[in-house]
């Protein structure tokens, strides 16, 4: 269990390097609504995905080499703690749009989190942070 839960998140954090980074042009679309595309921040929320892709790549990297090295840690408190912080960087990503989609209930909101892509990313960034807590729990017990 613990492979597939390493290899879920490296290909998670490895796609959204992709979509923040690599295609941020694209998602800055999904999030802004066309009419609001011709202003100097929308080129500012472009060019964030740089450092959004950048966090992404990092836990990326770290669950391949996490799985690449299962032997490298002896104890189950070390894995409890790296599933732990894997929790914790789904979490965030799901806690930050939580707000949003309590704005959407009542018809407001940046952007909507109940569409498509965004609602693919809220419920993934859910499970995994869920999958990963759980986990991190069976190892700390």
């Amino acid at each position: 269990m613990l492979e597939l839960v390493l290899v879920l998140n490296a290909i998670w954090f490895a796609s959204a390097f992709h979509l923040f980074h690599v295609r941020r042009k694209i998602f800055a679309k999904v999030l802004v609504p066309r009419e609001h595309r011709d202003t100097p921040v929308f080129g500012i929320l472009i060019e964030t995905g740089k450092f959004l892709g950048g966090f992404n790549l990092a836990f990326s990297v770290l669950n391949i080499l996490l799985l690449l090295n299962l032997n490298a840690f002896g104890s189950d408190v070390q894995w409890a703690i790296l599933l732990f912080v894997n929790a914790v960087a789904h979490g965030t990503q799901f806690a930050a749009n939580v707000p949003i989609a309590l704005q959407n209930r009542r018809g407001n909101g940046v952007w909507k989190v109940f569409e498509g892509l965004m609602l693919f990313i809220f419920v993934t960034d859910f499970a995994l942070m869920a999958l990963n807590a759980a986990m991190s729990v069976i190892y700390f017990t």
